[in-house]
Formats: C-alpha cells, sequence, structure tokens
C-alpha cells in the first residue's frame, strides 16, 4: 500500500477544497445531520475514501467466483462482521433453506452455493420511510485469477479482482453506513441491506428473498457499478431480461476416414443451425441473441454424433422472449441433414426492469442533488442490454427501484483489466449516502 499513499491524499485534499467552496444544505432531518452543511458532508466522504479503499483490498484479496463456496464464506463472514460492528442486525442465509427453493431454471445457470448476508438497521422515526440496498460478492472468476489481478492503485485507478462487479458496491453500502453512524442520522424507518452470492449465475437462490424484501421497502438502491471510466456517472432506471438457449443436434457417429458415409454429421447441422438463428437480435428494439458456447465430437476420427451450443438472449419486455423462443422452434424445423434430431431448450432468466413513473421521480431527485455537489450525472431509462438484481426486487413492489449507485468503472469480467476510478469514490458515495438521507426522512418520495 506505500506507493497507493500519494494518490489517497491527494484525492482527499483535492475533495475537501471543493467541499469548502460549496454553500448548498442537504436538506434533510435528523437531530445531528440536519445542522451538517453539504460542504462538512463532503469533507467527511472525503476523510471516509482512504478506509473505503481497504476495505475494497480486503474484499478483493478474498476470491469468490460463484461456485467457490468456500471463498464465500469467508467473504460472507467478513461482510457480516462490518454490518455487525456498524449497528446491524445480522443474519446469514442459506438458499436452499428459504422458503422458494432454488431452481436451475430460475436464473442463467447451476444452483446456488453461496449464502446471503441480509442486515437490518432500525431509525429512530416512527413513520420513517424503508429502504433496501443490495449488490452482490460473487464474481465470474475461477480461484487463481487473483493472482493475475491483484488489488493496487496506478493513477486514478484502482484495479482487483472484481473490483468493479461488484464489490465496490458491497464496499460503498458498508462506507455509506459508516457515515450515516458518524453523523449520528438516524431519521428513517429501517434500512435493509442484502448481499447475495450467486448474482453472476443468475441469483438462482437469492431472487426470490430479493423480490419478497423489494415488496416491503419504499425504495430499493443498487450498487451496481454506476457508469464507464470517463464522462458522467449514469443511473439505471430499466435493464434487460436474461435468457439462455440450448441448442442440440443428435446425429449418428462413424469412422471418418473408412465409411463417413454411414454417419449423420452432428458438427454439419449444427454449423447450418448456428448460420440460420445468427440474425435474430433487433438491437434497436432491445432484442438480442448472439450464439457464446458450442461444442462437438469427442475425438479427431469419428463422425461426430453430438453437438451442443449455447445462446444469450436479452430483451427489454418478457413478451419479446415469447416471440423469439417461437421464431427460434420454427427455424430449426429446417434442417441440412433429414436424419438429424435438432431440439431446443429456452429458459427465461431474470425480468427486465422497466422505468415507472415513481422511479423517474426518484431519479429526478438523484439528479437534483448530484447537481447540488456538482456532480454530473446522467439518468437513464432504457436499457443498455446489461440484466441486474434490481428487476427482481420490482417484481413485487410499485416503490422507485434504482441502480447504479455503485462507483464508475471499466473491466467486468476482463481477465486483467477490472477496476474502478478513483475520484469518482467519494462523490458517488456522497450522493448515495444523502439519497438514503433525503429517502430514509421523506423528502424524497
Amino acid at each position: 500500500m506505500r506507493a497507493s499513499r500519494p494518490p489517497l491524499r491527494r484525492a482527499a485534499l483535492a475533495l475537501a477544497s471543493t467541499a469548502l467552496a460549496a454553500l448548498s444544505v442537504i436538506g434533510v432531518t435528523g437531530a445531528h445531520a440536519q445542522s451538517q452543511t453539504l460542504p462538512e458532508l463532503q469533507a467527511l466522504a472525503a476523510r471516509e475514501q482512504p478506509a473505503l479503499l481497504k476495505t475494497l483490498q480486503q474484499l478483493v484479496e478474498i476470491e469468490s467466483g460463484s461456485s467457490d463456496r468456500a471463498g464465500l464464506d469467508k467473504i460472507a463472514g467478513v461482510i457480516a462482521q462490518r454490518l455487525r460492528e456498524l449497528g446491524g442486525q445480522v443474519e446469514l442465509i442459506d438458499p436452499h433453506k428459504t422458503i422458494a427453493a432454488p431452481s436451475s431454471d430460475a436464473g442463467d445457470g447451476p444452483a446456488p452455493v453461496g449464502q446471503m448476508v441480509k442486515a437490518s438497521f432500525k431509525g429512530s422515526a416512527a413513520n420513517g420511510k424503508k429502504v433496501l440496498l443490495i449488490a452482490h460478492m460473487d464474481t465470474v472468476y475461477q480461484r487463481g485469477g487473483l493472482q493475475q489481478q491483484p488489488f493496487r492503485i496506478e493513477g486514478n485507478r484502482v484495479y482487483g479482482l472484481g473490483i468493479a462487479d461488484d464489490k465496490q458496491g458491497v464496499a460503498t453500502i458498508i462506507h455509506l453506513l459508516a457515515l450515516l453512524k458518524s453523523t449520528g442520522f438516524s431519521d428513517y424507518g429501517q434500512i435493509t441491506v442484502l448481499i447475495n452470492g450467486d448474482e453472476e449465475i443468475g441469483s438462482p437462490g437469492a431472487h426470490a428473498t430479493i423480490t419478497k424484501l423489494g415488496g416491503e421497502h419504499d425504495a430499493v438502491l443498487s450498487f451496481e457499478g454506476g457508469g464507464g471510466p470517463n464522462g458522467a456517472d449514469a443511473l439505471r432506471l430499466a435493464t434487460s431480461g436474461i435468457a439462455s438457449v440450448d441448442l442440440k443436434v443428435k446425429g449418428r457417429s462413424s469412422h471418418a476416414g473408412a465409411a463417413p458415409e454411414r454417419g449423420v454429421n452432428a458438427l454439419d447441422e449444427m454449423s447450418f443451425q448456428i448460420m440460420q438463428l445468427r440474425d435474430l437480435s433487433d438491437p434497436k428494439n432491445g432484442k438480442q441473441l448472439h450464439w457464446t458456447l458450442a461444442k462437438a465430437g469427442s475425438v479427431r476420427n469419428a463422425i461426430p454424433a453430438e453437438a451442443v451450443a449455447q445462446g444469450d438472449a436479452r430483451a427489454d419486455r418478457m413478451a419479446d422472449f415469447d416471440g423469439m423462443e417461437a421464431e427460434l422452434r420454427k427455424r430449426i424445423q429446417t434442417k441440412l441433414l433429414p436424419e438429424s434430431e435438432v431440439t431446443l431448450a429456452f429458459r427465461r432468466g431474470r425480468p427486465p426492469l422497466q422505468a415507472s413513473e415513481a422511479s423517474r421521480a426518484l431519479g429526478a431527485k438523484v439528479k437534483a442533488l448530484a447537481e447540488e455537489q456538482k456532480l454530473e450525472l446522467v439518468v437513464r431509462d432504457r436499457p443498455t442490454g446489461g440484466g441486474t438484481d434490481a428487476a427482481y426486487a420490482a417484481l413485487a413492489t410499485q416503490a422507485p427501484v434504482i441502480e447504479g449507485m455503485g462507483v464508475r468503472g471499466f473491466g467486468a469480467h476482463s481477465s486483467d483489466s477490472e477496476y474502478v476510478v478513483l475520484d469518482g469514490i467519494a462523490p458517488k458515495l456522497l450522493l448515495a449516502t444523502r439519497l438514503v438521507m433525503a429517502i430514509g426522512s421523506g423528502k424524497a418520495l
């Protein structure tokens, strides 16, 4: 960490200097927070940034791929302890023991292995609002990836395995709560935190809990990354739905040299099918289908008897998946090799998150808060292709649901370049904290 001190010091001094020049107040109630001006809160956020970076390092250095139970248990324990220290009533939830048992076809991957960390913080306002904060602790990486992506600070970039997706979100929530505690702000009904360990495989175990909690709160804030490395921060009021497509071809094996004519080449048929199914995307209307995995045969000198392929489907509306599936099933009736058998499975995973009037209204208030602190912010109400757990939170509620409350970054799911923007940390932490204050006290809803 020795090499990281200068950029941390510079960032803190710059933010503190900006804080002295600002004149706006947050405009929320609360015994201690009411007397704090925006410059004072900016200074607090700047002073909190080094601690947040230490938390980020701690989280990054625990490898927690979605199938790594040992790593997920370790990071869940760390997060649970941090939330207890902040005063939360904490429980670890095993997805296999919830009322709605996990199902592999509820998401885009196998059954979950990770626990959920849930923490509840009771406020002092009898009629205060209830806010749900969500993020995830699992990553897409296999164990050993930390060697290629260690935690490090280089200039204005903070690198690390899973740092942008979504360990920055977990750290931001922890230090948002720390800021609330340091200001003495408790003018809310309840703040609930839920950190799950199966988001990257579609949240098959956590989605029911997320939906249930979404229906019990007055607002949901999800802490996936808040935009790219350059330009404005971004909030999302809408995200894409996700589905997976499994295509299977059954042929007949035969010796590739001595009797190829006796075989039915499953690879040939699969190639034909992929070519005739490759044009179903309609990006202007939010529909995408991309074939991403394929496999055929087992040895070089045999006509392959089987071939499989998988596709990733995205849509802005669940009804669009119905049309996509119908077209796929229609087209596979046309075959290159009449003796081959072609079957298709279409599994709907995360639903799309659609912008509501409530989320648009809250988005406008977030933008106003950002303008007060001179933070450039874009609020998007059309999906851009990504799917998140925020969509599950919106299934059983009319309350506003906002995605992208985390820090700006780049390189999610990459092999060597995942990072968050150093000078974007404190401003987003401040914005998220002020938003929770405004929602909790009823000023933003």
